[in-house]
């Protein structure tokens, strides 16, 4: 499946809630997308072609990054980490907090999981600030780590 036939079928079942989690803020669903278990993997099969022998290591964003970011770690037979809101994590962890459309938050990684000269992939449903992101480029950059690039399913262009 193409990339044009992808962005086509996840557009039809993207949901879109106003005023939640908060006024203002539009909301929008990458779960209905799991209704369709070959268009996930169709998804993550892609994103796991463009990125074969480029990456070491998959960071998946709390929440909906874990659910795209295993399957495609999965797929290249590579490590997957996953960047959590602060306070989840057991043992010692390096931190970075960031600024979201309707509030501040922290994520952590462990310190161990990521090395200096890893590439990594860093996955989330979607990309509306870039602040979720920019935290957790920090983090990898903390570790030595070098991030090769991040995946969004969606891109809202705000």
């Amino acid at each position: 499946m193409g990339e044009n036939d992808l962005k086509q079928q996840i557009d039809t079942l993207i949901r879109s809630y106003p005023d939640f989690p908060s006024k203002g803020v539009l909301f929008r669903d990458v779960l209905p997308l799991f209704s369709k278990p070959t268009l996930v993997r169709s998804l993550c099969c892609y994103v796991a072609d463009r990125y074969k022998n480029k990456i070491d290591l998959v960071a998946g964003l709390e929440a909906r990054g874990f659910l795209f970011g295993p399957i495609i770690a999965l797929e290249l037979g590579i490590p997957f980490v996953p960047v959590r809101k602060q306070g989840k994590l057991p043992g010692p962890v390096i931190s970075a907090s960031y600024q979201k459309e309707y509030g501040k938050d922290v994520f952590e990684v462990q310190q161990d999981v990521l090395s200096a000269g890893q590439r990594v992939l860093i996955v989330d449903d979607l990309l509306a600030t870039g602040g979720s992101l920019h935290a957790a480029e920090q983090l990898v950059k903390q570790t030595g780590a070098t991030v090769y690039a991040n995946f969004v399913v969606i891109e809202l262009g705000i």
